[in-house]
């Protein structure tokens, strides 16, 4: 299929099949494609919980408040992002930059590049991503606000802004997955309503772990598809300037 053909067939699937299995592997595939979504910072603080256990999915199903695509799933991905690992991911970044610098940069650029790479994974990412009760992110909005005065900078510098900017990023890799499954002509549907305490618990994640979503994956029905689709008028949307 086109990207067209795939953004056209991809619905939000209500009532899937039971009969009809999903292959896991390829549902695997699938999320390694969502890994290549942009991420900011290339940070990528996120997981992809794969469910196919019987018992899990029945638990989930019950989490996510018994809605029909739930009890109906073949399979779930639980989306979850990890800000708390944000130094590890940092480290893991750098690592990989100081290489691929050292292969694809010309010599006279290389230690430039490579001081800058350093600041920038080694001392602002952990001052951008850390928490503290609020008070780190007041801290960096105070020193940035200052800042602006002077020069353009980024400014949402508070603690629920590096929280949003994660969650972003994992919700691009969750559609990635979404339209990598329609091109396997298989179907989903994204859940945000659930019980997230519940599910931190059947799947035992950590505390500084949050659920972005929740996609549950199967074949659609005739009465999985609630109509047309439909959305707002181009024109109501669209600004050019």
């Amino acid at each position: 299929m086109s990207l067209s053909d795939i953004l056209n067939y991809r619905r939000a699937v209500r009532h899937f099949d039971t009969e009809k299995l999903l292959d896991s592997e390829k549902v695997k595939r699938c999320l390694q494609l969502a890994t290549l979504a942009p991420s900011s910072s290339n940070m990528q603080l996120y997981e992809f919980y794969h469910i196919t256990d019987k018992t899990l999915l029945a638990e989930l199903a019950i989490a996510c408040l018994s809605q029909q695509a739930a009890n109906s799933a073949q399979q779930m991905v639980v989306f979850v992002t990890r800000q708390d690992l944000h130094r590890q991911h940092a480290k893991a970044v750098l690592d990989f930059q100081i290489g691929n610098i050292k292969r694809n940069t010309s010599p006279e650029r290389q230690e430039n590049q490579l001081k800058k790479m350093k600041a920038y994974y080694s001392k602002l990412m952990p001052f951008a991503y850390s928490r503290f009760f609020g008070l780190l992110g007041l801290f960096r909005k105070l020193l940035v606000t200052l800042i602006s005065f002077r020069r353009p900078i980024y400014v949402n510098m508070l603690e629920s802004d590096a929280r949003i900017v994660t969650h972003k990023s994992c919700g691009l890799a969750a559609q990635t997955f979404m339209l990598a499954m329609a091109e396997q002509g298989y179907d989903t549907c994204p859940l945000e309503g659930f019980d997230s305490g519940r599910v931190k618990k059947i799947l035992n994640l950590p505390r500084g772990a949050e659920i972005n979503m929740i996609v549950c994956c199967g074949i659609r029905t005739e009465r999985g598809i609630h109509g047309e689709r439909y959305r707002l008028p181009f024109e109501e949307v669209y600004r050019h300037k």
